[in-house]
């Protein structure tokens, strides 16, 4: 009965822990979420640069002159970021991590893309061509910043694993 007792015990205590992502659980933990909003920001740079590329010219670039530019600046920090979401598609049983990024990648591209479709153009680069711009004089840990401050007008595509990250004012 004693050794019942304290299965019982720790079948509870188990029941009441947090599921990691790597247990299979469709969560992020900070540093996915981070790798998932530094995608998303790199993708949603790359439509407003082909989108405005008429504009912003600085230091002899178009927008999406200094889009490309700050791929190459920054682009140890988004290849961290492509292998920590493979690593997290791979654990969480995706058939393919790739094409799952990729997936991912084309969500957050076309959600910007309807607001291309829905504004006029110059509407549109006036709104977000400075995003570009400002994204261009980031450093490496800026981006990184960027990349970690969660905002609910900005959710990932997972709930976090833990109920312990800040959220952002809006």
């Amino acid at each position: 009965m004693h050794r019942f007792i304290k299965s019982l015990c720790v079948m509870m205590c188990l029941a009441f822990l947090p599921v990691s992502a790597s247990a299979g659980e469709q969560c992020y933990r900070v540093n996915e979420a981070e790798a998932e909003q530094g995608i998303r920001i790199h993708s949603e740079l790359m439509v407003i640069g082909l989108n405005c590329q008429h504009m912003g010219m600085r230091a002899g670039h178009n927008l999406y002159g200094q889009y490309r530019q700050f791929t190459a600046d920054h682009a140890d920090l988004f290849a961290s970021y492509e292998q920590t979401l493979m690593d997290y598609f791979q654990q969480t049983g995706a058939s393919s991590p790739e094409q799952a990024l990729n997936a991912l990648r084309t969500k957050y591209a076309n959600k910007i893309s309807q607001d291309v479709a829905t504004m006029r153009p110059d509407v549109f680069c006036a709104r977000y061509a400075p995003r570009v711009v400002k994204a261009a004089e980031l450093t490496h840990q800026d981006l990184k910043d960027w990349a970690s401050t969660f905002y609910d007008d900005y959710p990932v595509s997972k709930p976090f694993c833990s109920d312990e990250v800040a959220m952002a004012g809006n």
